[in-house]
């Protein structure tokens, strides 16, 4: 039978996991705890990076249906649960780990999706969501500030023709000559 700790460790980090859009994993051998309370304080406010037990975070995350992340627990680990921008996280691993070699990205897992140590850093080379959703609304008001201009260029074509003829005409037939809005007025 479990002891009542171990079973309120692994309905906390179930929940964590079910709330986390991603939970990436990393060995922590060597780091101090000075070094741990900076890595936190890397990884941004929608991330809370936990030292974990193995075989507790691996019944945790499979009773969250999380299978993809048992190779990983072996050895020291801990979990970031990223509940915010996962870019962020990854890039607040990514940095951290180049200064203290001690950190090792094992793998983790982003909206169900298993993710290696290779594309924890590729993610952590993409901008924030905050970032490329402003390249997207501002390509996009480009693109409709294009399209209106397209539509109104025959408009003022147009308009410019008509009143260069005007102009020609005034200057060919003298002062006599009506504009052509003055002539459609006076039939």
């Amino acid at each position: 039978m479990a002891s009542p700790d171990k079973v309120a460790a692994v309905d906390e980090m179930r929940e964590k996991f079910r709330n986390s859009n991603a939970a990436l994993v990393t060995a922590y051998t060597g780091l101090t705890v000075a070094q741990l309370k900076e890595l936190r304080r890397s990884l941004g406010e929608n991330a809370q990076y936990r030292v974990v037990k193995n075989t507790l975070t691996k019944i945790a995350a499979n009773e969250a249906g999380i299978n993809q992340l048992d190779d990983l627990f072996a050895g020291s680990s801990a979990v970031a649960f990223v509940t915010g921008d996962p870019v962020e996280a990854a890039k607040g691993l990514r940095d951290f780990a180049k200064d203290n070699p001690a950190l090792v990205i094992k793998g983790g897992v982003l909206d169900g999706k298993a993710l290696s140590a290779d594309e924890i850093k590729k993610l952590a080379d993409l901008e924030s969501r905050e970032v490329l959703l402003a390249k997207l609304a501002g390509a996009m008001k480009a693109k409709q500030s294009q399209a209106a201009a397209l539509f109104q260029a025959p408009l003022s074509k147009f308009v410019r023709t008509a009143e260069a003829l005007r102009q020609k005409q005034a200057e060919q037939g003298g002062a006599d000559t009506p504009a052509p809005a003055e002539a459609e007025a006076a039939e």
